[in-house]
């Protein structure tokens, strides 16, 4: 049998999720995290769809660079649509990084990006338990709306929606491993990604 002429061809995409342990789901008992949530919702009939969840605890943005330029063209060899969503800033406060190499890091990601013909979207990372940690989160996390914004690509803040929220609060207070949530708070951040532009940047 021959393909119907009047059928459009389903659409090969590739997507690489990078990150730190927020990208991996740690802490969730479900063992989805957020990114498995979202990539369950994605799945269209007209879209072949190859995830890969590349988070790695306690990545900083610099690791996260280095793993862009080496761990994704393996990723989307074959694939005619390439496509990351980077999710880093926690371990970047946690290891004293400046605000301003943070911000060339994630630009320089989102540069190279766009040289290569690789769409990008971009989730913040969310608050800690922590007012001090969360003092500093917060400059990081305008930094990258910043980034994002003079480069047009899609940004989800995760910080200021879910600062003060009851269900991530207490999620954050009965974690197993310190400052992730359960499976609550994964659920948060992706409906904050769901519903933050991210079928209208998958063409959904």
């Amino acid at each position: 049998m021959t393909a119907d002429p009047t059928t459009p061809p389903r659409r090969d995409v590739g997507l690489v999720f990078l990150g730190d342990s927020l990208v991996t789901g740690i802490g969730d008992p479900r063992g989805q995290g957020w990114v498995t949530r979202v990539v369950a919702r994605s799945q269209s009939d007209d879209l072949d769809l190859t995830a890969y969840n590349l988070g790695v605890r306690g990545a900083t943005s610099a690791e996260v660079l280095e793993r862009f330029r080496a761990e994704c063209p393996p990723r989307f060899a074959g694939r005619t649509e390439r496509r990351v969503i980077v999710s880093t800033g926690r371990a970047d406060v946690g290891c004293g990084l400046s605000v301003a190499r943070h911000r060339l890091n994630l630009a320089t990601i989102l540069d190279d990006a766009a040289s290569t013909g690789i769409a990008t979207f971009v989730v913040g990372p969310p608050p800690t338990s922590s007012a001090s940690a969360n003092a500093q989160l917060e400059a990081f996390v305008d930094a990258q709306a910043d980034v994002c914004s003079r480069r047009g690509v899609h940004f989800v803040d995760c910080f200021r929606p879910l600062l003060g929220h009851d269900q991530w609060e207490s999620d954050l207070a009965a974690a197993r491993i310190p400052e992730h949530p359960g499976q609550a708070g994964y659920g948060l951040i992706a409906w904050l990604v769901l519903n933050g532009g991210w079928r209208e940047w998958l063409g959904l």
